[in-house]
């Protein structure tokens, strides 16, 4: 085992800055009120924008940032699974392939939460940037969508935390720590991750201000 650099500085803010903003919209989802949802929008925009840099880094980022390094086939994922209660497997450098599905899993409803968002209404004082480009039946609908997927993310947040639990627990690795470093243990490998932190920052800078032409003027 070797300590090697694998998260790189975008992947790593991206991390706690969604864990910040998912705990913002949550709470101010719930507390109501017109001037607490002020704030309960401007996390949605932010989680908005950090999704879709998330999808786009999975494609431009270092290796171990990008889908193709961590998103494995059904074969891989469950023969990992099968192994990950054997005592001798040797810890994934990165994501490993159960925690590839969680990635995506949360991605995806993350972007649905977000977008569904921009086309909701409470029919009273507040409703979304986009709510104008679609029929009162389709926003009612798509409200609905945006007051039920809150709950299946909390879900799949104690499914994460457990799964954090598991590996400091029973397998005696530290999964956080490496998101806040970006140093990891691994097995020995010729695999050299990067730290494109201004290809990172271009790239978020250009996601933020094209959600902010989207919400602003569309």
């Amino acid at each position: 085992m070797k300590r090697r650099f694998v998260w790189d500085l975008p992947t790593r803010v991206f991390h706690w800055a969604l864990l910040v903003l998912v705990g913002v919209s949550f709470t101010t989802g719930l507390m109501g009120g017109f001037n607490i949802m002020d704030y309960h929008m401007l996390s949605g925009y932010g989680i908005l924008s950090l999704v879709i840099f998330r999808i786009l880094w999975g494609l431009i980022g270092n290796y171990h940032a990008r889908f193709t390094s961590f998103v494995k086939g059904p074969k891989t994922t469950i023969a990992y699974a099968r192994q990950l209660l054997g005592k001798h497997q040797q810890p994934s450098t990165g994501h490993n392939p159960l925690g590839a599905l969680s990635v995506l899993a949360i991605l995806a409803v993350l972007l649905i939460q977000a977008g569904s968002g921009l086309f909701a209404s409470d029919d009273i004082l507040l409703e979304g940037p986009l709510v104008h480009l679609v029929s009162d039946r389709t926003s009612s609908q798509l409200t609905s969508i945006h007051e039920t997927v809150p709950w299946i993310i909390a879900g799949l947040v104690l499914l994460h935390l457990a799964a954090l639990a598991y590996h400091v627990i029973a397998r005696g690795e530290n999964l956080l720590l490496p998101m806040l470093t970006g140093w990891q243990k691994s097995a020995s490998t010729d695999i050299k991750a990067s730290n494109p932190w201004f290809r990172g920052l271009l790239a978020f800078g250009i996601v933020a201000l094209a959600v902010y032409a989207l919400v602003k003027y569309v």
